[in-house]
Parts: C-alpha cells; structure tokens; sequence
C-alpha cells in the first residue's frame, strides 16, 4: 500500500512526463505504436490520486478539504482524457494547462513543504508526514 508521500511523488513526476510528451507535437494517436504512451502515466496518477482522497477522507483540516476538491475535479479532468479513444500532444497540453490539474500540483508542494522543508537533512517521521486531519 502506498503512503500520501508515494502518491505525491507519482502525480508530480507524472506531470512531469507529461509537460515532456506535450512538447514532442506528436498527434492523436493509437497507442500500440512507438511510445512513450502518456496513457500508463494519466492512469498512475489518476490511481495516485484516488489513494490521496482516501487518505485524507474525514479529515477535518480546512486545507486538506481544499485539497479533496482540487483532487476530484483534477480526477474528473484526467478520467474525461483517459476516456478518449486517441491522445496526442495537443489534448495533454491542455491538461497540463488546466486549472484543476495545476490547483493539485501547488496544493501539494505547500503541504510537501510543510512536512519537509526544502533544504532539511532528514525528512520527519513517516507518522507526521501521513497524519490527516489533526
């Protein structure tokens, strides 16, 4: 079972990817030839961010509910892509370029930062960085 910090990393090296394959001007296409194939990542994060809701469901911390509906909305953006038959660049660009995929993204580099500030020689322990709604 993953871990809130696992699946923060997916969504973030996700998007990642995607801003790389976004930028190859590769039109809408079938998967089954040469790759990459942003198809396996949008589902890793979508995955990724079901196990997120999860784990922050019935919290009662204000800004971890901002964060459930920035994930349902970005959940809801990434289900509408993975639901067409064809994805080229030109679709994850505009995802990419979403207000709700980026909402979650910003989301998670405050709350990451709150757990780990940038610079600090060793991360806190695995029982405060997965605590919710304390």
């Amino acid at each position: 079972m993953n871990n809130l910090e696992d699946d923060i990393e997916t969504i973030e090296s996700g998007y990642e990817f995607l801003l790389a394959y976004a930028a190859q001007g590769r039109p809408p296409q079938d998967e089954s030839g040469m790759g990459p194939h942003p198809r396996p990542t949008l589902e890793n994060m979508l995955k990724a961010m079901q196990n997120a809701s999860q784990a922050l469901a019935g919290s009662s911390d204000a800004f971890e509910q901002v964060i459930l509906d920035d994930l349902r909305k970005a959940s809801a953006a990434i289900s509408f892509v993975l639901a067409q038959p064809k994805l080229g660049s030109e679709v994850v660009d505009n995802l990419n370029a979403s207000i709700h995929l980026r909402a979650v993204l910003t989301d998670f580099f405050l709350y990451s930062e709150a757990f780990r500030p940038v610079g600090s020689e060793t991360p806190p322990p695995a029982a405060q960085w997965d605590r919710v709604g304390n």
